[in-house]
């Protein structure tokens, strides 16, 4: 096993505009970062990824870029932004930014010039076609509902955007885009950056011709011509030739739709691609043949079956990223645990099923609080993918309006969203003025401050895995082994690393099963390293009646 800085790392997700707001306008920005990056060196952490801060008009809350080397007003300047690089360095800590290249906004110079005219020099920068009989070019639907096509009155065209009207696409094919890309990269590289999330980066290959998706209908998911395209190994060979292998960075490439065989060549051992991969599986567990809105009751059998055939699939030929939540998933402790009467207990379970695991923890902003989904009044959102969702639905497919509701509840992107839970204070200590998305209410009870003042809560046991991670190497590299497969309650697991054997216990349920240990683990000394229950360190653990959402990490020689 190839040793890597980034493999031992633990990354902290910042979504900026909820993280912490120091000019009371609503927004959180880089001076409210500023002001806490002591909370984060006490969490113990390595790596930030700060969601994007470039210029945008936000129409997607920043994934829409309208130039790529300046800083959002909202967020600040670039001075400001120089000031949090310089603040995480000298506390030992390092930043990975968002690299948004599948697209741009339409207000970016390249755009404009674009739409001009089919003869602009800009024009072969985005993806135009002539629609077919009064109709899209095809008939690929967006990620954000509705047509993947938007026609321009200027030139009688259509340009594709995967995402919202005002993401255009933007076209790989074209040699000058990704020089362009590749010296945006260099730029921010030089300027001291240690990596880059890679947003959906596994669709900037489109198959030749746009072909139609498979169905009738007027939008059908034409994913097949768009995810894991034909040349996107070839391009990110490319980028990391020419820009990535010139630097000891970490990266990570969000890749929806992604199988091991594909992950295996993003995330080589021989590093001619990125580091990582960011994949969904286990993202679209609790979700029915409708997709993600189509809500179905989490197994632990079948999550169980997706996370083992990743952990080995990827053993020895590729890197996995952990994670449970960010800014596009809703809550773990909601989805995966119980957020009321085992909200800490559940939280610390869930960490500790996480960071157990072999790959690069990812930790979302609050995760470490235990931070909750929120039931707003549909008003209250803020989320394009919520609105579009609902008027789809709703209005236009007349679908019931109380089930809608409880899909946006359990997986709407703004549960992740709403501001960080700084203390008791009016808006959580957010903000002072009026937050731009509403805060959830229960942050009067869960806040970071009161987190810090109580030495059981969830934060001091984040901060103890992060430990525990820096201090046994079997943690990081060790080969990762599925027991107990059958069990619905319980999902254990072993970690091996020469003589040593970790033996990870972790009690999904509100119940109390009985964990029986495989008699294929023998073992002469057994130390504790964590537990979210007082647990005497002589009990036998042959046989363990579990607490509702207990966790227990045993060292096994």
């Amino acid at each position: 096993m190839q040793k890597k800085w980034w493999k031992e790392s633990v990354v902290y997700q910042i979504y900026p505009r909820s993280f912490m707001d120091s000019n009371g306008d609503g927004i959180g920005d880089l001076q409210g970062i500023i002001s806490k990056l002591d909370y984060l060196k006490t969490l113990g952490v390595d790596v930030i990824w700060l969601s994007p801060v470039y210029k945008s008009p936000n129409d997607d809350n920043g994934y829409d870029i309208s130039n790529y080397q300046d800083i959002m007003d909202e967020f600040g300047t670039l001075k400001d932004w120089e000031e949090l690089l310089a603040g995480l360095h000298t506390r030992g800590m390092k930043l990975m930014m968002d690299l948004v290249v599948n697209h741009s906004s339409d207000e970016h110079a390249w755009f404009i010039e674009s739409r001009k005219s089919k003869d602009n020099p800009y024009r072969d920068y985005y993806i135009w076609r002539d629609g077919k009989e009064n109709k899209e070019p095809n008939n690929w639907s967006s990620f954000f509902s509705g047509s993947a096509w938007q026609y321009d009155e200027t030139t009688d065209q259509y340009y594709l955007h995967l995402f919202s009207k005002k993401q255009p696409d933007l076209n790989w094919e074209n040699k000058t885009v990704r020089k362009e890309v590749y010296d945006m990269m260099t730029w921010w590289l030089d300027k001291g950056i240690d990596g880059f999330r890679m947003d959906v980066i596994n669709l900037i290959s489109k198959v030749e011709g746009l072909p139609d998706g498979p169905g009738e209908g007027r939008y059908e998911w034409g994913g097949e011509h768009f995810m894991n395209g034909p040349r996107v190994h070839e391009f990110l060979q490319e980028m990391n030739k020419e820009v990535l292998s010139k630097y000891d960075i970490i990266t990570v490439g969000e890749s929806p739709g992604a199988t091991i065989e594909d992950a295996v060549q993003y995330a080589n051992n021989q590093y001619t691609e990125l580091n990582m991969i960011f994949t969904f599986e286990h993202m679209d567990i609790d979700s029915g043949e409708g997709g993600k809105w189509d809500l179905k009751p989490f197994e632990l059998t079948a999550f169980k079956e997706v996370m083992s055939k990743w952990q080995i699939g990827l053993n020895g030929k590729g890197w996995n990223s952990l994670y449970l939540n960010n800014h596009d998933q809703p809550r773990i402790v909601s989805r995966f645990g119980n957020d009321k009467e085992y909200r800490v207990e559940s939280a610390k379970m869930l960490g500790t099923f996480l960071h157990m695991l072999q790959g690069t923890p990812y930790i979302y902003q609050g995760e470490e609080i235990g931070m909750t989904n929120v039931k707003f009044d549909l008003e209250d959102y803020n989320d394009i993918e919520i609105k579009n969702m609902y008027r789809e639905a709703v209005i236009e497919g007349g679908e019931n309006l109380d089930k809608v509701m409880e899909a946006i509840y359990a997986k709407g992107r703004d549960n992740a969203r709403t501001p960080v839970q700084w203390d008791s204070t009016e808006n959580g200590g957010f903000t002072t003025g009026t937050p731009w998305l509403k805060l959830n209410p229960n942050y009067q009870k869960i806040n970071v401050e009161q987190a810090l003042a109580d030495e059981n809560s969830v934060f001091y046991y984040y901060q103890k895995l992060i430990k525990l991670r820096k201090q046994y190497e079997i943690i990081v590299y060790g080969d990762y082994q599925l027991i107990l497969e059958d069990d619905k309650q319980v999902y254990a697991y072993t970690r091996t690393l020469g003589e040593e054997t970790l033996l990870v216990i972790t009690n999904f349920s509100g119940e109390k099963p009985t964990f029986i240990l495989p008699t294929n683990l023998p073992f002469e000394t057994k130390d504790l390293l964590i537990s979210n229950y007082k647990t005497e360190e002589t009990e036998d653990i042959a046989s363990i009646e579990l607490q509702p959402y207990e966790a227990r990490v045993y060292l096994l020689k």
